[in-house]
């Protein structure tokens, strides 16, 4: 039974679904009716944090003498989630007093500080454990029992699935994370990934890294192995999020932040543009051609950059009209200007730009300073 909950993207009705936090919590109450109140539920039904009722499908049940075992299998609904169907177990049985709960197989544990669960535990966010309790807790006191219960959450493609995922960079080893603060999961939300963003950021910083280097994807960590003058500093990949990502590292204390992008994302940043996202933003063109025409360039040549497909084809013609250099110039000084607006004197700030075809394209003023090859300027 999918989840009855929709929300409009444009003129696309998309259907939501729930977290593996929400899911855990099925299933530990689930095992805890068939152990306490010796039921066989078909179906688990609570309450979310989001304030959306939920049920699902009760699977594989098992109970033994002093256990009780199942699970519920997630559902992501529109969202592309590569947690999307598989099984999320709980396993149940009584202990003297409390309830407790610890993850198993396939449920990451966190080796790096600066995290939402201290060292050593497992990554069983706080609000999915608070769901674990209390959905445990509500089956206690229906069956007037005065015992604890404690639940192991396991998740057999677990360690296969988060190699998909950030917890690698994190410094979760072994498995997924059991995530989720509404219980709901937006279809296409993009809210978890800046969030992941945030705790990465935040996790170098609690381990007592003062430097980060930032860069939109894959391409840009492909340039920095290559690119000698950058130090050993931590790397982060911010996606499109230039700007909330520089918030972040004022949030939680840096004091020198380099980010190094293609040229196709960070011409951009010289108009300001912090979420460079195509679909928010796709002024690449409009900047370029504004470059040229201030180092003069002749209206057909401002004409030809405005029809350009790529800011490569844009840089070639830049090239062969002699006019480059004079654009590199100013677009490294506005770009270095917005970057210091939204830095907003918390940290150091700078930029590295780079193409796939030449490599290096540029520098703004402020990165031989972070780096410590010569003084900043005044």
């Amino acid at each position: 039974m999918g989840l009855e909950l929709y929300r409009q993207e444009g003129s696309k009705k998309l259907r939501c679904g729930y977290t593996t936090g929400t899911c855990a919590a099925l299933a530990a109450q689930a095992a805890a009716r068939a152990l306490l109140l010796h039921e066989r539920p078909e179906k688990a039904t609570l309450l979310t944090p989001k304030g959306v009722e939920v049920s699902a499908p009760v699977e594989e049940l098992e109970v033994g003498e002093d256990f009780a075992r199942c699970a519920v299998r997630k559902d992501a609904g529109d969202d592309i989630d590569v947690t999307d169907g598989i099984l999320i177990f709980a396993q149940v049985r009584p202990i003297p007093q409390g309830i407790q709960v610890d993850g198993g197989k396939g449920v990451g544990r966190v080796t790096k500080p600066g995290l939402n669960q201290p060292m050593g535990q497992a990554a069983i966010n706080q609000v999915p454990r608070q769901m674990i309790t209390q959905a445990l807790s509500q089956v206690l006191e229906e069956g007037e029992r005065v015992c604890g219960l404690e639940a192991i959450i396991s998740i057999p493609q677990g360690e296969e699935l988060a190699a998909k995922t950030f917890n690698p960079n994190l410094g979760i080893v072994g498995g997924l994370s059991v995530l989720g603060t509404s219980g709901i999961v937006e279809p296409q939300s993009l809210e978890a990934l800046r969030k992941s963003i945030e705790v990465e950021i935040r996790m170098h910083r609690a381990q007592g890294e003062k430097q980060l280097i930032l860069t939109p994807g894959n391409y840009g960590e492909a340039f920095i192995r290559t690119y000698a003058p950058l130090p050993p500093w931590p790397q982060v990949k911010c996606a499109n999020f230039i700007g909330a990502s520089l918030d972040y590292c004022a949030q939680y204390g840096y004091e020198k932040v380099l980010l190094v992008g293609h040229l196709g994302k960070f011409v951009k940043l010289a108009g300001g543009v912090m979420d460079t996202h195509s679909r928010l933003a796709d002024c690449r063109m409009e900047i370029l051609a504004a470059h040229a025409a201030l180092a003069g360039g002749e209206p057909s040549l401002i004409g030809q950059i405005m029809e350009a497909a790529t800011t490569d084809g844009a840089l070639e013609l830049l090239q062969k009209a002699g006019l480059w250099e004079k654009v590199r110039q100013t677009l490294l000084h506005k770009i270095q200007y917005h970057l210091e607006r939204r830095a907003a004197g918390n940290f150091s700030v700078g930029a590295i730009i780079y193409n796939n075809i030449q490599g290096f394209l540029g520098e703004t003023s402020q990165v031989k300073g972070i780096l410590g090859l010569m003084e900043e300027k005044e």
